[in-house]
């Protein structure tokens, strides 16, 4: 392989070349690696080759030692660690380090991210000791290059994810500060070190704990990182504020001093900078000042509900800046990019979320200062102006005192309904905005018999004449339904207003220029107020499942005139929100929605032939079926042979993980709804039948996909439990049918338990897993045991009550004492015993371990009171079992 030619190939415009250059790449590590990393590594380091060549050398050399995957990644770590011997790893890292000092910038580049890598697999293993003091010497004795690229190269250390080097930088954190406030100082005469310099100085801030301890020590980190805010350069003032922001969120109990010297000054003069990404920082400063005095006035508050005495210091430098701080906040609302995007962040938003954070950290404290900037300029003839004081107003609503907000926002209201027709965009898109705020969090401002229907007559009169400003109305109007809305009300004061907002969201879902954000947000607010819909207004809402039907069925006939995949994107949007809709009306109808359960069905299936294989909308027709099913119950067979095709498809589809969690899911909705009647759909296949020559389908049935599922080993392990949980939950609804079935899922269950228990190993997702995977398997046993019971057929359990407490003890002996996995194994404790009261498996329950298990779990005041109940009447059935035993030894 000639490396050169390879390594141009990885950078070639044309696919196929490139394709094949990486190809020939992964060939060669995987049959040399020791090979393969010297190779490039002498690349990377040859000062011959050309730039473009080492560049491509680096990227290799990275990727050969990264991976997005965590299993993955520790693979590639092994190799390094196995197959590559001593002498080849010290050559390549010497030529690593040998590369930091080339003048091509890219090269040095590519090195300190390889360095990086390899120090993520050897520091933590102690088998590097020479790095840091390297490093250290070239940021000390270097040429300007060097210390740049052995700077960067400390940061890419420090901002690693690798947990195991994370956890072993703090013992090296006196190197890393000599390093990194070495290259910081303002005597260093070259900006990009200085960059260098302060960047990998915030990215190691997490690691020097230990010297922020020394009050000398940080006393100097901050006298550098203070003076770093003066630099002539923008990007070190960037990074510098940045460390400041880092600091006050790590390292907030020790600044007190430094906020009354320093801080408070240089932040206010970055506030005001005219370069808008360091005004940014400066803001995002007293941002996170806020966010911490709000987290440390929640802790002390549990800590004293607690009765504990570990209270946090609190120093209230918010309240103590708010006469300097806001009114810069203010003025910075003023600074609104007119052609940003709604997801563009720039020094007005950074401004708006620190205001909003200033109001929950010092309540009503805040209002003057906004008041005042507020009637300022209100009136103003620039939009800017305006739009700051509109945008200040509903920014305050969440913080102060409901009594000081309450007539300051009914005084307010009608003005903000009124500049939903302001003559700017912007105006009208904080106005609509700013509304959504006072429904939200000042609910009690909004009069039904006064300001109700101007309300959302002026929100829907935005959603007409502005679509830019869709999702601020449509949020608005949510937060309206949901202050009003009165779960199983006759009527509510939305109720007059039905009919008119169900008309103004259609419409607005069908205007021309109506994008994405519109119909979604629309249809969202339908589904709203569908969902809280009074009962007055039922037949509404029944009215509405025709109109839904009507579109859904258009869209199936629009798949003929997808041309691109923005095409198609755009249809299966539409689809599911449409879909969602008619969900909340079969949810909100319940059994009145039968008379339309045929167009229903009839709809919903001809859209899952319409759809392709990576279409997302079966997801939500998934659900909507299993609505329907809970809602008509036994009434929903008939449909079952033209939806089983689909049905068995999703289930057995484990390339789709969360169509086939759907699908679980409905596996118990339909069982429980039919009953007896779903019990033909539990076979194993039927022959599959043709048409013309091709195969339709062939039918699985719910036991045989469960089980396959359940044994899997590719499978999510979020989706196993649920696939157990099936098992009873189909056992309950076909009863005594599934004693045919018992020995088969008997095995899969049995099978989960020895796996789980030995697999758990030290991981806390492992040890979730097992809890969620142990909850499956005894919610399976609890259907199971009680269809076996109510169906007089308890005998067919004998072969499996010694592997349930068995199951049982290993609860018992591995101490996760979660409240769902309690109350079912307290579930099944019981129903085992009353499956066989005569006392045939008393010597069971006579076990110490039983009684200690159920006493816990019903004297544990965290559990829900439906579990201790459950342990209760466990504890009764024991005391029976044990009964049977002093009876008959009585006798």
């Amino acid at each position: 392989m000639d490396v050169n030619q390879v390594l141009e190939g990885t950078l070639s415009p044309d696919a196929t070349i490139r394709q094949n250059a990486e190809q020939q790449l992964t060939q060669a590590a995987n049959v040399d690696f020791p090979g393969y990393v010297s190779t490039l590594a002498h690349e990377l380091a040859n000062e011959q080759a050309q730039p473009h060549i080492r560049t491509a050398a680096g990227i290799a050399l990275k990727n050969a030692f990264s991976s997005r995957e965590f299993q993955r990644l520790r693979e590639v770590q092994e190799k390094w660690l196995r197959q590559v011997d001593l002498d080849v790893k010290r050559n390549v890292k010497q030529l690593a380090l040998r590369t930091l000092a080339s003048n091509d910038t890219r090269a040095g580049q590519s090195a300190a991210q390889f360095i990086a890598s390899i120090a993520a697999i050897e520091v933590p293993r102690e088998q590097w000791p020479e790095l840091m003091p390297s490093l250290v010497q070239n940021v000390t004795e270097g040429a300007s290059h060097l210390k740049q690229a052995s700077l960067t190269t400390i940061g890419f250390i420090c901002e690693s994810e690798d947990s195991d080097l994370r956890d072993s930088l703090a013992q090296h954190s006196n190197a890393i500060l000599t390093a990194v406030v070495q290259g910081a100082r303002k005597e260093e005469p070259e900006a990009d070190v200085r960059h260098a310099a302060i960047s990998a100085l915030g990215d190691s801030l997490e690691f020097v704990k230990a010297n922020f301890e020394n009050e000398g020590e940080r006393n100097y980190i901050m006298q550098v990182i203070c003076e770093a805010t003066q630099s002539d350069d923008v990007r070190v003032q960037q990074g510098a504020f940045g460390c400041l922001n880092r600091i006050m969120a790590i390292y907030y109990d020790k600044m007190q001093f430094y906020m009354e010297k320093a801080l408070f000054g240089l932040t206010i003069m970055g506030m005001k900078s005219d370069e808008e990404d360091v005004a940014k920082l400066a803001v995002e400063f007293w941002s996170t000042v806020c966010e911490e005095e709000l987290n440390i006035e929640d802790d002390n508050v549990q800590a004293q509900t607690e009765g504990g005495a570990d209270v946090r210091p609190l120093f209230n430098f918010a309240r103590v800046a708010t006469p300097e701080v806001v009114p810069v906040l203010l003025q910075l609302l003023t600074r609104q990019d007119e052609d940003a995007t709604d997801d563009e962040y720039n020094i007005s938003r950074a401004a708006y979320q620190c205001l909003q954070l200033y109001a929950q950290a010092v309540g009503s404290q805040l209002i003057p200062p906004v008041l005042g900037f507020v009637e300022l300029n209100l009136r103003n003839e620039s939009w800017r102006n305006r739009d700051a004081a509109v945008s200040a107003f509903g920014a305050i609503m969440d913080g102060p005192d409901d009594a000081v907000l309450l007539p300051l926002v009914r005084q307010a209201l009608p003005v903000l309904m009124s500049m939903i027709s302001d003559s700017s965009p912007q105006v009208q898109d904080s106005a609509a905005y700013a509304l959504g705020r006072i429904c939200e969090s000042v609910t009690e401002a909004i009069e039904p018999a006064t300001t109700l229907a101007p309300l959302i007559g002026s929100l829907f009169a935005g959603l007409s004449n502005n679509p830019k400003m869709a999702s601020s109305c449509c949020w608005a109007l949510m937060n309206v339904v949901e202050r009003f809305s009165e779960p199983g009300a006759q009527m509510t004061p939305l109720s007059p207003h039905f009919q008119d907002s169900v008309s103004h969201l259609l419409q607005a879902t069908e205007r021309n220029d109506a994008d994405g954000p519109l119909r979604t947000a629309a249809y969202e607010v339908l589904y709203s107020l569908v969902t809280y819909s009074a009962t007055d207004v039922l037949p509404l809402v029944a009215d509405l499942s025709n109109v839904i039907l009507r579109r859904l069925d258009s869209t199936v006939g629009m798949q003929n005139q997808i041309v691109s995949v923005e095409d198609r994107f755009t249809l299966e949007e539409i689809q599911t929100s449409l879909t969602s809709v008619l969900l909340a009306i079969i949810q909100r109808l319940e059994r009145e929605i039968q008379p339309q359960a045929d167009r229903i069905m009839q709809t919903l299936l001809s859209m899952l032939h319409s759809l392709g294989p990576k279409s997302s909308v079966p997801e939500i027709i998934f659900t909507t079926i299993g609505a329907l099913a809970n809602v008509i119950e036994k009434d929903f067979a008939p449909y079952m042979e033209a939806f089983a095709p689909f049905f068995y498809a999703a289930l057995g589809n484990q390339d789709d993980p969360a169509l086939c969690s759907v699908a679980t899911g409905l596996v118990s909705d339909i069982t429980r709804s039919m009953g007896e009647f779903a019990q033909p759909y539990c076979d194993a296949p039927h022959k599959a039948r043709r048409r013309g020559g091709r195969k339709l389908w062939a039918r699985e049935g719910f036991i045989v996909l469960t089980e396959t599922e359940g044994q899997s080993t590719t499978l999510n392990n979020q989706l196993k439990p649920a696939i157990l949980q099936c098992f009873g939950d189909i056992a309950q609804a076909i009863g005594g049918h599934f004693e045919m079935y018992l020995t088969v899922v008997a095995q899969v269950l049995q099978q989960a338990a020895t796996v789980m228990a030995a697999s758990a190993g030290g991981s806390s997702d492992m040890s979730l897993y097992v809890l969620s995977l142990r909850e499956g398997i005894m919610d399976a046993w609890g259907g199971i045991v009680n269809a076996m019971r109510s169906s007089e057929k308890p005998d067919t359990l004998r072969p499996y009550v010694e592997s349930i407490f068995q199951l049982l003890h290993s609860i018992w002996e591995d101490g996760g004492r979660v409240d769902a996995l309690m109350r079912a194994s307290m579930g099944v404790l019981g129903d085992l015993a009353e499956a066989f009261p005569n006392g045939d498996y008393a010597q069971y329950y006579q076990a110490e371990w039983v009684t200690l298990l159920v006493k816990e779990v019903r004297s544990n005041r965290e559990n829900a009171p439906r579990t201790i109940d459950t342990a209760r009447w466990a504890r009764e059935q024991v005391k029976r079992q044990l009964a049977t035993i002093q009876s008959s030894q009585h006798l």
